[in-house]
């Protein structure tokens, strides 16, 4: 490719250029017809004789930094002569040198849809962090329409990473590492670009912290030596037992990355000495497919009989890859000196993966790959949060944060793949939406677990779910997975809409029922004053009855005319005429189901959660609100003794029509089934539902919880007997 070079670059630029230019052409030569190649040489040749802007802001030169990509992309990732065009091609349309009709006129729809990929992506974050709020979804969201796009900004970020070192704009550098690290690092992480992720990790401590990066990389240099002759005694005796097993093979011995090496120091709380897997064995084996698994197992028999195995640090990714497609089997033996040597086995296919990931086996279909349809909808999944800010966004890209992946199998024996640290809940959300958003708890291995518990591998797990169970605010605290926690927050938005929606139909009823015509602007004044962000908000606590419609007037009536004879009086100022006549005034009590005394409402109080026909009281709280409590409740003497003038009588003027929480305390032997008898009684008996349960087990006795809607206690006293027959059980009371 003869290039003419624009006068704008320096003598040592040209030269650069030039040798980048050979380099590339080496690979196109192989990759196109003479007559594509001609045209992409006229191509170029004629954008250098075009006036154009041989450097950008930062001082990069972007025909350099546009042939650096290239080559990088074809040695790194993959030779796919498309991809190489379109990014050779993107910088000229870019600069206007050619349009781009003209690129999808000459070379196809193909690199014209990767151009528009990459066009989409130039529109964010090119001089702005693209972890800034408002770019980064975008940008993201264009990442996600075709996954060579991806790879292309992975690339170029790495080769802009090795391009500005010593850089004079230190805040700039220091911006382009931090996106290197947290987003386009785990990409490749995810994707299985393990090199390229290694590099960029290297280079962003390089930039962000050069003081300890020179620290460990002298050290390591310091110590090469002896390092090296340590691996060459651990190799040459396992060489000979594998050539005596006749199997073909490499070996050799890398030392791990100094980013790695750094966060084992932090997280170990060591020194460099300290580190004992500073380095790592691998052997490539050259395998028939069909005897790929088997010669890796036989490696690792061989190394065993060795050396002594941790079975702790075994990681077989052989029988199951990781998402990604990495396939590898890892054992950790105690080498010579009585130092813990990692050995890593697989096959030349294998390796091929692990360097170049997924690429390693693409068929690009409208910039999809095989094997990446999951992982592109996990990326949509995670745009559907549409609260969650960059670092939220960039910790969800992550593939597995705990470092790890985990299996476990339903009861049908299908096998799901989650990331550690994966609990039930995430599990219910992964098989479907539905399943999770009605999960009550799961049997894991026969036994009951709660929500939050973590998956481990090989568990199997069957999803226990109730018709009545809707997602909770605290199930965000329990789920690791971004599906899960977009879902329970969807769910979660859309309850709160409901609830202010019966809020706003509430306030506007007692409005009109009083005969007050309600201004927005007002009302909004109000919902501001009272502390609230968002009318949205107030509206759901009108809805759960967290406010008082009827206070709301109240003050609404106050803040157009002060004076105003329905000026506003606090509960706390209401004094309840007590009369010890045996005809007590229906003034006097708080009639349960009617309309509320005073203009007060009323809350069933949470620690003893009253139901139909329990003896009750009232209690004015400060907020105004009447809260019921049973006579028989925990905190029913102290409300009593302290605040005798703030307790009112209280009745019920027939069933309130609602299903009312009770919480059971059960205790029984820990046999096989008894749970599920129990929720089946549960389940068949009419007018109740169960609403939650949280099992313990400990010396073959379990204590459970179990919290019950029912509309009176004649109906709980009825289900409390039928419980008690169930074979295991010894006691069930109310708390």
């Amino acid at each position: 490719m003869e290039t003419k070079i624009n006068d704008s670059l320096s003598v040592a630029e040209r030269r650069e250029l030039l040798l980048l230019a050979a380099e590339l052409r080496d690979v196109l030569e192989n990759r196109l017809d003479d007559k594509e190649l001609k045209c992409l040489s006229s191509t170029l040749r004629d954008s250098l004789r075009k006036p154009r802007q041989a450097h950008d802001d930062k001082g990069l030169a972007e025909a350099i930094m546009t042939l650096k990509t290239a080559n990088a992309f074809a040695g790194m990732v993959d030779p796919d002569h498309n991809i190489l065009i379109a990014i050779l091609l993107h910088p000229l349309v870019k600069q206007k040198l050619m349009s781009a009709d003209e690129v999808e006129t000459i070379w196809g729809t193909d690199i014209a849809g990767l151009h528009r990929g990459l066009e989409e992506v130039a529109r964010f974050s090119t001089r702005n962090s693209a972890t800034n709020q408002e770019n980064f979804r975008g940008l993201i969201i264009s990442l996600a329409h075709d996954i060579r796009v991806i790879i292309i900004m992975i690339v170029r970020s790495l080769v802009l990473m090795r391009s500005i070192n010593l850089h004079p704009d230190d805040a700039w550098v220091r911006n382009v590492a931090f996106e290197a690290n947290c987003l386009y690092a785990q990409l490749a992480h995810r994707l299985g670009l393990y090199k390229i992720k290694g590099e960029l990790e290297d280079l962003s401590l390089k930039y962000t912290n050069r003081e300890i990066y020179t620290q460990i990389a002298h050290k390591l240099n310091a110590t090469k030596r002896s390092r090296d002759a340590y691996i060459k005694a651990f190799i040459d005796p396992v060489k000979n037992e594998l050539e005596k097993a006749g199997l073909k093979f490499e070996i050799k011995g890398r030392t791990k990355s100094i980013s790695s090496i750094w966060n084992k120091m932090r997280k170990q709380k060591v020194d460099l000495p300290g580190i004992y897997d500073l380095f790592a064995i691998r052997v490539i084996l050259d395998s028939e497919p069909a005897k790929e698994k088997s010669d890796c197992w036989l490696a690792y028999s061989i190394l065993a009989d060795m050396y002594t195995a941790n079975p702790a640090r075994m990681r077989d990714w052989i029988s199951i890859p990781k998402s990604n497609g990495y396939e590898s089997l890892h054992a950790t033996v105690m080498g010579p000196d009585n130092k813990w040597v990692e050995v890593q086995f697989r096959t030349r296919r294998m390796d091929l993966v692990a360097e170049k990931g997924l690429a390693a086996h693409w068929r690009y279909k409208g910039g999809k790959a095989d094997g990446t349809d999951q992982w592109m909808n996990n990326i949509r999944d995670i745009l559907e949060s549409a609260d969650a800010g960059p670092m939220q966004l960039m910790k969800n890209i992550q593939m597995d944060p705990f470092g790890k992946e985990v299996f476990a199998f339903t009861p049908k024996g299908d096998l799901f793949r989650l990331s550690g640290g994966a609990t039930v809940l995430d599990f219910a959300f992964h098989i479907h939406s539905n399943v999770g958003a009605k999960c009550t708890g799961a049997i894991v291995n026969g036994q009951l677990k709660k929500l939050n518990y973590k998956i481990q591998n090989g568990d199997t797990v069957e999803i226990i779910t109730a018709a009545n169970q809707t997602p909770k605010q605290e199930w965000l605290n329990i789920v690791t997975s971004s599906k899960a926690r977009n879902k329970i927050k969807q769910s979660l938005n859309e309850e709160k809409q409901r609830l202010a929606d019966l809020g706003k139909e509430a306030l506007l009823r007692r409005a009109k029922n009083r005969k007050v015509e309600l201004e927005e602007s007002v009302v909004m004044k109000l919902i501001k004053k009272m502390g609230y962000k968002f009318a949205l908000d107030f509206y759901a606590d009108l809805g759960t009855e967290k406010v008082d419609p009827g206070r709301f007037l109240n003050s609404y009536i106050s803040w157009l005319s002060p004076q105003s004879e329905a000026e506003h009086v606090s509960a706390e100022e209401f004094e309840i005429r007590r009369n010890d006549d045996d005809e007590k005034s229906q003034n006097d009590v708080l009639v349960i189901g009617e309309k509320s005394i005073n203009g007060l409402s009323y809350r069933f109080a949470k620690c003893c959660n009253p139901i139909y026909g329990d003896d009750v009281f009232g209690f004015i709280s400060s907020d105004g609100m009447v809260k019921i409590h049973k006579n028989s409740c925990p905190n029913a003497t102290h409300i009593k003794e302290r605040y005798p003038y703030r307790v009112i009588r209280a009745d019920w003027s027939g069933k309130t029509g609602q299903m009312l929480p009770a919480t059971l305390r059960v205790v029984g032997n820990d046999d096989i089934g008894i749970v599920t008898n129990i929720t089946s009684i549960i389940s068949h008996e009419q007018g109740v539902a169960l609403r939650n349960i949280s099992i313990d087990s400990h010396d073959g006795i379990f204590q459970g919880y179990l919290v019950i809607g029912v509309s009176d206690n004649r109906q709980l006293t009825t289900l409390v007997k039928k419980i008690k027959t169930v074979r295991g059980v010894k006691d069930v009371v109310r708390i």
